[in-house]
């Protein structure tokens, strides 16, 4: 059985940041989690439902609310898709953003 949107979305927080897996998996796939070049970010490129998200940990150093979680030691992970944030998952939780998502 797929797992649903959040669902995925904690799979993927969990195995990238919790566990420091280097490999993600979700369902049947596999997905590989890299490092971002400037800032040394953990992220992964993903699909759920066809659609590709990346996946990429909150940096602590800007000054967002989600950063000021992330500098209290949680583990929090912001969600893109098609150029635009559609969630987070901070601690656990997932916050999707706006109505409903984009397909």
């Amino acid at each position: 059985m797929k797992p649903s949107f959040e669902e995925a979305l904690i799979g993927v927080w969990r195995q990238a940041l919790v566990d420091e897996s280097d490999v993600v998996k979700l369902g049947s796939e596999r997905y590989l989690v890299t490092r971002s070049k400037a800032k040394m970010l953990r992220q992964v490129i993903f699909a759920v439902d066809g659609n590709s998200i990346i996946g990429i940990e909150q940096n602590p150093k800007t000054k967002s609310r989600w950063a000021a979680i992330a500098r209290s030691g949680k583990k929090v992970m912001q969600f893109i898709q098609d150029g635009r944030y559609v969630a987070v998952v901070a601690d656990g939780k997932v916050t999707v953003y706006g109505k409903s998502r984009a397909s």
